[in-house]
Formats: C-alpha cells, structure tokens, sequence
C-alpha cells in the first residue's frame, strides 16, 4: 500500500485556514448569531467567515444590524486568528505547556510567519504574540476611554475591543453601518486607528527589528529600510493625492473643514493600503482619486505583517529593478546593497502573478455580473489585496459584492483567499525551486524584447 505523503508547509497552512472558515462559517449561520427579525443565507455567513479570517473587511451583511452580539464576537475571533494564524497560536501554546514542536509545525511557521530560516523561530513568534497584544490591548484601551461618555462603559470596551482588534489585523470590519464617517474630524480616533492599521501593516520582522538593542549599535537591515521608506512614500503620497484630487469634490471632501479634509484625506490613505475602513463616501470620489486607491490596494502592507497586496517590499524591488534596466546597470543596488537577481525575479514572479489573477478575476465577474467596469475591478482589487473598500450601491452600506450572485460571490471569496496566501505562498515556492535546479541546461534563445 503507498504510503501518503505529507502535507507541505503551504497545503497545512491553506488547510488550517479552510478550516478556520468553516467553524467560522458555520457559526455565523447559527439562530444564535442572527440578530432578531434578520436573515443571513449560509453563502453570506460563510462570505463573512472569509472576509474576517482574510483580514478583507468585505461587507454582505451589515455586522451592527444583522448579527447578534455572539456573532459580531465569532467575527472578532476570527479576525484574531486571522492576523495571528493558527500556527502562530497553537505552536506558542504548545511550547508554552511543554509539549515538543515538531519540525513539520517550525516548518508551516516559518512559512506563515514569512521568514527565511528557522533561527530563533520560537522566540520570533512569542515577539510576534507579544506585539500583537500590546498594540491590541493599547489601542482598545485609548478607544474605550475616549469613547466611553458618548457610548457608556459597557458598549466603550466592546466597541474599543472589536475595532482595535479589527485595525491592528488590517481587517475592516466596524459596528457602524457608515464606517468611521461619524469619526471622520476625530483627532483622537483617527490617530489611534491610524497608527493600529500602520503597526500592523510593517510587518513583525521589522518590529522586532526596531526594538531589538542590537539595532541601536548597528545598521538597520536593507529589508526595515526599505519598508520603512516606501511605507512612508506610500502613506504621504496616498494623502497628498486624496487632497488634490477630493479637495473640490462636493459629495467628498469639498464640505469639510481644512482640519477634516487633512484627517480624511490622511485616513484614507492609510486605510486603502489594507485596512478598509473609510470616513468619506468612495462611491462618490472621482475616478483619477479611484485609481490611486486602486494602486495603494495592489501594493498593500509589508512581507509578514497582517495586510494583503504584492507588498511594498515587492513593489519596490520591481521598481529599483526597472530603474536600473533604464540605466543599463548590472545590478540592482538598493540602500548601496545588490540585490540577488533571484529576488529581484521572485518581486516580478509575485506581481506578475497577482496582476494576472486579479485581472482573470474581475473578467469573471464582469462576465457573471454584468456590472460597471471601474465598480469590479475596484472590488476584485479590493478582494486582492485583503483591503475591503467598496464602491458599493448607492443607498446601502454593504459592499458591491452583496449584490453579487451565488457565482460572483464565490469567486470574491476565492480572491480573498488567494489574495492572503497567495503572494507569500507563491514567493516562497520560487525561493525553494532555486535549491534544486535540474542539472538539464538548454541553450540560450535569442528573443526580441520591447
């Protein structure tokens, strides 16, 4: 009888995560989730289970009026073992209660955690447990205080907890039907929201970067560096173009104070990078402004955070790479580093890929939906790159894919799930195909290009 072969580190995480779906998915759909005198269809409850567990934030039910306190809390957790993984949870508490690890379980962690060797796993995802309860439990706190005259003690904590835990994990979800609309002038809310969705959008190699003592002594890596640069291009630039664009819009930014214009225009921002909350009405802004969003969505947060997209070390690799092409440079340099012509393939793999997929996608859609073109690639981009914006339909607060049928639902669903695996997955496969070239080497072919 053949013996079967073991999962791989990327099928047992893609399983791990199916899994969590389904519990998610089942509960959801249970009496007990669904708030009185409202109906959510089992394709719906499992579309929101996909929604949390991707940190996408895509809405077919309004989470403050159709589900229950128990369901909101069944979202919550699988937002929690979304950003976290199940890997990174049941291998720190196994450890933690003395049981032995295998090296199956240190292999699909290293993989969930986006790292490239096992050094130090163990202790890198206790770090990553750590952070991700220190920034969690911060951010709830400052939110419920701020928030508990308004909404009272009771309703503050929950609210502070829901939306601290649904930022950090770049996840979307919110207990208001308009987002953060009402918020939107809110320094305090803003900020404490902001800074959530850009500690978890780094990514926790870079975190443990910046607070280990040894970078006070020596240089911080190419890989922070980089993150850290683009990161804060992306942010400024995103913020910048919102203003030009939105400032004379009247359904927009236009009505708005100066103060309100920076806020918004600096949340979202930040937001369409992976977090997809919104405190002004998308489906009103103007195209061009659609656009960047669009591109902020497909680059996303950073390798081994808790947001989706190519990633923004991917994205900046391509374009060091194309800049020294049209320079008719060797080597890609990058902070007076070269970059190894198998990573530089790797960031190009990856964005090929996605572009690929994204793009195949949305023209499904556009075949089963029969929809606006800019309205399905924004929602297929959104669903990519795990952000949740929507330009949804006018009148509702639920995202365009609500409105979808029982096909184009699925097939947003299967681009949340690609979308939160799929780069890193793929990234790595193409590092491990370069351990074992055939030792079959063809000729060259002479192929005209451009």
């Amino acid at each position: 009888m053949a013996r079967r072969r073991p999962l791989s580190p990327s099928q047992f995480l893609a399983f791990s995560f199916l899994g969590i779906i389904a519990v998610g998915g089942l509960l959801l759909s249970l009496p007990l989730s669904v708030a009185a005198g409202r109906q959510v269809s089992i394709l719906d409850a499992f579309f929101t289970a996909v929604s949390a567990v991707c940190l996408t934030g895509l809405r077919v039910i309004d989470l403050p009026v159709d589900l229950t306190l128990f369901g909101q809390v069944v979202v919550m957790l699988l937002i929690q073992a979304g950003g976290l993984g199940y890997m990174t949870l049941s291998t720190v508490f196994a450890a933690a209660l003395g049981r032995t690890v295998t090296l199956q379980e240190r292999l699909t962690l290293q993989e969930a955690l986006n790292l490239q060797d096992m050094d130090g796993l163990m202790r890198f995802a206790r770090t990553v447990l750590k952070l991700t309860l220190t920034f969690e439990l911060t951010g709830a706190l400052l939110l419920a205080l701020w928030w508990w005259s308004s909404l009272g003690a009771g309703q503050a904590l929950w609210y502070g907890l829901f939306h601290a835990i649904s930022a950090f994990n770049n996840a979307g979800f919110v207990l208001w039907s308009d987002s953060f609309t009402s918020w939107r002038g809110d320094i305090v809310v803003t900020g404490v929201i902001s800074t959530l969705v850009i500690a978890g959008g780094l990514g926790f190699y870079v975190w443990a970067e910046l607070l280990s003592a040894r970078t006070a002594e020596v240089k911080r890596s190419v890989h922070t560096r980089l993150v850290l640069t683009a990161t804060g291009t992306l942010l400024i630039g995103g913020t910048l173009a919102v203003l030009l664009l939105e400032w004379y819009n009247p359904l927009t930014l236009a009505p708005l104070s100066t103060k309100d214009k920076l806020l918004a225009a600096w949340f979202q921002s930040v937001s369409a990078r992976t977090a997809g909350f919104h405190s002004i009405d998308i489906g009103s802004m103007t195209v061009p402004a659609l656009f960047v969003l669009m591109a902020l969505m497909f680059i996303g947060a950073s390798p081994g955070g808790t947001g989706g997209g190519v990633k923004t070390s991917t994205f900046a690799i391509t374009l060091a790479a194309l800049w020294a092409t049209v320079r008719g440079a060797d080597d890609t340099v990058v902070f007076k580093r070269r970059l190894a012509s198998e990573l530089v393939a790797k960031a190009f793999f990856v964005s090929l890929i996605a572009f690929v997929t994204m793009n195949g996608v949305a023209w499904l859609l556009l075949v089963t939906e029969g929809r606006d073109l800019l309205k399905t690639l924004f929602e297929t981009t959104s669903a990519f790159g795990t952000v949740g914006l929507s330009m949804g339909q006018t009148g509702s607060p639920l995202s365009l894919a609500a409105f979808f049928s029982p096909v184009g639902k699925l097939l947003v669903m299967l681009m949340m799930f690609v979308g939160r695996l799929g780069p890193l997955t793929l990234a790595i496969a193409v590092a491990r195909r370069s351990a074992a070239r055939a030792k079959l080497r063809y000729p060259d072919g002479k192929i005209l290009v451009g």
